[in-house]
């Protein structure tokens, strides 16, 4: 996908192979100024996804609490006055994708390789757009508030780049107003991703600037943080994700047997991505 594109939706059919009518961008709101606010995700299933609290859960329970985080996730970028991305974890999923939110949005289906890789050339795709400053989610951080995107945007017009660290030594929101260096050999995943990238983005010369702290949900034990931390928030797509973990049985701390309806995957063939 190196080529030029027609001058009328040069977005649209630059993401998508096949083009989708009601995804075509409107360049009269927001402007290419704007910041962009990209969702990683994947589009939910049995036996992929979500592999900790699978196996704690059962396979089930699991599928419900990561559907209930990405509409969090999607309750988000609807809300976003930029531009707005979606980067599903597959190219055949893109029309799902379409579906997540209405308006104008990107498709930016992520490729293939590790997660740093499709993060690098999902963000080349976007910043060929002209776009400058980009924010990057998942879907497990649903302590993110509207404010946090906002602060973000800001703080990329005074440094490069801005990281919101997670609990677990990772990150629940980065963003970039230059092209990120080469983040394949990233820890993602792992409890020292956080601190990694910085080193990697300051050993480039790029300015740092750090977030308040925040939490992903990734093990049973982020159930009673989230619990905690939603119960006073309005917001529609948190109150059902409360909802729903208060009628997960043990949600404070998961002692009993995992929901058995259905078999559980080949942890080699499936993996968390954020």
């Amino acid at each position: 996908m190196e080529r030029e594109f027609e001058s009328r939706f040069p977005l649209h059919m630059y993401f998508c192979a096949v083009p989708l009518a009601s995804s075509m961008p409107d360049f009269t709101a927001p402007s290419r100024t704007a910041a962009a606010l990209v969702l990683f995700c994947r589009r939910p299933q049995l036996g992929t996804g979500k592999r900790r609290l699978a196996r704690s859960l059962g396979e089930t329970r699991a599928l419900g609490v990561a559907e209930a985080l990405l509409e969090c996730a999607v309750e988000d970028l609807a809300a976003w006055p930029g531009h707005r991305v979606i980067a599903p974890a597959r190219g055949e999923d893109a029309a799902w994708a379409e579906g997540l939110v209405a308006g104008p949005k990107l498709l930016a289906p992520q490729g293939e390789g590790s997660f740093g890789r499709r993060l690098n050339t999902v963000d080349a795709a976007v910043r060929r757009q002209g776009i400058e400053r980009i924010l990057y989610i998942g879907s497990d951080a649903p302590s993110l508030e509207p404010g946090d995107f906002l602060a973000a945007a800001e703080l990329l017009a005074r440094t490069e780049v801005v990281l919101m660290p997670s609990a677990d030594g990772g990150v629940t929101l980065m963003g970039s107003r230059v092209p990120w260096p080469d983040l394949t050999a990233l820890p993602w995943s792992e409890p020292d991703l956080g601190a990694a990238l910085g080193r990697l983005c300051a050993d480039c010369g790029l300015g740092v600037a750090r977030m308040r702290a925040s939490y992903d949900v990734d093990e049973v034990s982020d159930l009673q943080k989230a619990l905690a931390a939603l119960a006073g928030d309005s917001r529609a797509a948190r109150r059902r994700l409360r909802e729903l973990l208060v009628s997960i049985p043990g949600s404070a701390g998961w002692s009993g047997a995992p929901d058995t309806g259905a078999a559980e995957a080949d942890p080699a063939a499936a993996r968390d991505s954020a």
